[in-house]
């Protein structure tokens, strides 16, 4: 008897199919039967379930005689499931990798419950992914299992057959079937929610819900869509042949029946013409039928249940009227504010810009309004410590105010004080450039610190690719460069890329980085400190997963299956991973104790220093963390299609910073083998910090603010040479007798890791 019986019904979707099935055969927990039915689909469906089945002993095919629909389709895959729990999958969706380990593990752990709900993600067909809103429902903390009474909010998550696993002892016991028509998950996963005496939730995407352009059932307008009249008897059919259940869940399931029918008559592409009327009738005397008080309607919705209770096309139509002409009116009301207003904050800078600078201020910005950080947060901190004089204010959106210094002063972009401070403050300094309106006065400094050592092409080098620079204006970029008086770099490959693809009058200071200085002021207590604040294991080794940005693609890639990487190397390991910024969104849906998301972490150097190596592909990031002569691994799958599509100065394969991987499988063997800590990394980790950290030695600041501010020419830090710094060790590095884990080798025998 297999674990599970994944029952997937199929109908005219033989371009998705081959990506479904398989999602389900190359799971790495093998305990299943795949039941996939055809619904007589007349296109290569059944040939192509009979391919699969004729390679693989778990698939079992079924072919319909004929068209019964998804609901009866189901059913029949029901009638023969063998597996402990039945997972349900819509041919076009496909199970997420490893989802169903994590389903069996999570089962175990809350003792074989009735259902048990885990998450999704919506994928749409330009590439995007978005989970599910309502995820934190599925949280894992508090006791498991419990009754649907401990945690109701679980009826806000999507009603679908396909995010729950059901024991199918259960299933049998109480009967539950599929009925006909549309929207056949309703008066499935009511009944089973409330009936279910012990439901266990799992936070973790399994499921990527495809968004289909053109074809979703529920998107083409039918008469069929007045099937959720019955639908929803037969929800409270079931409610009145169990009155144990209906005192508490009837209030609760007739007010989201309303929703869900305001829902239907609201999405225009639903109902054919001419029968919104009728529909909305019917949604009145179902009004009335099943109406129940005791569950209150959110303000939002009341205009919905009205709408619903009245059941009145004529006054749905006037409300809408109503509801349009004053958000019309509300918009050009908005417009025409921030029009008076952006007029008014440019009449207030100009009337700035003829008062006198104020020799004492300095303002501050990094990566478009974010928080205190990067070169401009350590040049920010040095201007307190060594210019004492210097009042310093920093410009952040509000939602990163939290990461400001106390004794420095916070700017909202957009505000008369903003304006100010960029009209009369002497010194402005950004890691990328300030509003294009910003006029540079006589006597102001501005000090363009750069976010990094160019491996990728920058400034005009983009002009000959198209994928990288997008709508770039270089006539405005030379414009801002213009303004620069300083340019930072840590290292004669930046000064000369900087020099050349920004050709203006600044005067560069090959100073090194000012962020990098905490690498070599940080103590050991620092790193023991910073791993507890992130939840890092004490005795576990932290690897930093920070991949870049790709020009040629419009969505975020994951290029690594995390938890494959782990289980591979072991419980020892943990992964910390870091999404780029311009993503706005984590590197993977499913964290937990082994895979930690710090993207909104707002301290990359304190990631660094938390982790005992680094994977990264292509980013800058690499520089920095030589700095700290850490093990660097670089993930170059992709290499050609980047280098194509963005440009790169230097070939990172052939001049890398540690072991590099061409693949997953790769990656897995430099680690599994010792490879990415052993001295041939060690040596090109040598080779690397020499050409590009030349003067990392925690005085970049320093030397920057004795220039440019005290206006010291001589007589400035000199670089300490790499062989007499000692940054930091990794907290792995401090143990050294401690074994780290024990990997298998690929074919081999496992390999004991100690440093």
């Amino acid at each position: 008897m297999p674990r599970f019986s994944v029952i997937v019904p199929a109908y005219k979707v033989q371009a998705y199919l081959h990506e479904c099935l398989e999602s389900v055969l190359d799971q790495s927990y093998p305990d299943l039967e795949l039941i996939a039915v055809d619904d007589h689909s007349p296109d290569a469906c059944g040939a192509i379930i009979d391919e699969f089945a004729a390679r693989d002993g778990r698939v079992r095919p079924v072919h319909l005689p004929e068209n019964v629909g998804l609901g009866r389709a189901r059913n029949a895959g029901l009638e023969r499931a063998t597996g402990d729990y039945l997972i349900f999958l819509d041919s076009d969706d496909t199970l997420t990798p490893d989802a169903l380990r994590a389903i069996a593990d999570r089962l175990k752990e809350t003792a074989e419950p009735d259902v048990l709900v885990y998450d999704y993600a919506r994928t749409y067909w330009n590439g995007r992914t978005v989970r599910n809103q309502f995820a934190e429902q599925l949280t894992e903390q508090g006791p498991a299992p419990f009754p649907l009474d401990a945690r109701p909010g679980l009826l806000k998550v999507l009603m679908v057959v396909w995010n729950k696993a059901y024991r199918r002892e259960f299933v049998e016991r109480e009967g539950f079937t599929f009925p006909p028509g549309y929207y056949e998950d309703t008066p499935w996963t009511y009944p089973v929610l409330v009936s279910a005496e012990t439901i266990a939730t799992l936070d973790r995407v399994c499921v990527h819900y495809r968004q289909r352009r053109l074809g979703n059932i529920l998107g083409t307008s039918s008469r069929s869509h007045f099937d959720i009249f019955e639908q929803y008897d037969r929800v409270f059919a079931h409610l009145d042949a169990h009155p144990e259940l209906a005192a508490r869940w009837r209030p609760v399931l007739f007010r989201r029946m309303v929703d869900h029918l305001s829902t239907v008559f609201t999405k225009r592409d639903r109902l054919p013409r001419g029968s919104r009327a009728e529909f909305l009738r019917k949604a009145r005397t179902h009004y009335r039928r099943y109406r129940t008080p005791g569950a209150p309607v959110r303000p939002r919705a009341r205009v919905r249940h009205a709408l619903v209770r009245l059941g009145t096309h004529r006054t749905y139509r006037l409300l809408s009227l109503a509801s349009h002409a004053r958000k019309k009116s509300l918009r050009g009301m908005k417009e025409l504010l921030r029009t008076t207003r952006g007029a008014a904050l440019q009449f207030h800078y100009r009337v700035q810009l003829r008062l006198p600078l104020r020799a004492d201020r300095a303002v501050f910005s990094s990566y478009w309004g974010r928080g205190h950080g990067c070169n401009p947060g350590a040049l920010e901190s040095a201007f307190r410590a060594l210019a004492p004089h210097i009042r310093t204010a920093w410009i952040a959106h509000p939602e990163h105010h939290h990461t400001i210094p106390p004794s420095t002063r916070r700017l909202r972009p957009g505000t008369t004080a903003y304006w100010t401070a960029l009209a009369r403050s002497k010194y402005l300094v950004n890691n990328v450039n300030f509003d294009r309106r910003l006029v540079k006065r006589s006597g102001q400094i501005m000090i363009q610190t750069q976010h990094g050592t160019p491996l990728k092409h920058m400034g005009l080098d983009l002009q000959d690719r198209p994928a990288a620079a997008r709508d770039t204006d270089f006539a405005e970029l030379l414009r801002s460069a213009d303004k620069w008086d300083y340019c930072l770099s840590g290292n004669r490959h930046s000064t000369l890329v900087w020099e050349r693809v920004f050709p203006a009058a600044f005067t560069t200071l090959e100073y090194g980085l000012p962020r990098n200085d905490v690498f070599q002021r940080a103590t050991s207590a620092d790193v023991s400190r910073l791993r507890a604040s992130l939840g890092i294991p004490e005795a576990a080794v932290a690897v930093l997963y920070a991949p870049t940005y790709r020009d040629y693609r419009r969505a975020q890639r994951l290029g690594l299956d995390l938890e494959r990487v782990l289980r591979r190397l072991g419980p020892s390991f943990v992964v910390l991973t870091r999404a780029h910024h311009s993503y706005a969104a984590p590197l993977t849906h499913t964290p937990g104790a082994r895979i930690i998301d710090v993207s909104d972490h707002p301290s990359v150097e304190s990631l660094c220093l938390a982790s005992d190596a680094l994977i990264t592909d292509y980013s800058s990031l690499m520089f920095d963390y030589a700095a700290l002569d850490r093990p660097i691994v670089i993930h170059a799958d992709d290499w050609e299609a980047y280098e194509a599509s963005r440009g790169t100065y230097f070939d990172l394969r052939a001049f890398p910073p540690g072991a590099v991987a061409r693949s997953e499988d790769e990656l897995i063997d430099i680690f599994s083998s010792g490879h990415w800590r052993g001295s041939r990394s060690s040596q090109l980790r040598a080779a690397f910090r020499e050409r590009f950290c030349p003067y990392e030695d925690g005085r970049a600041a320093e030397r920057v603010v004795r220039h440019v501010v005290l206006g010291e020419r001589g007589g400035l830090p000199r670089a300490v040479p790499l062989t007499e710094l000692h940054p930091v060790p990794s907290a792995a590095a401090a143990r050294p007798d401690a074994p780290l884990t024990t990997v298998p080798a690929p074919g081999g025998a496992p390999i004991a890791e100690t440093f």
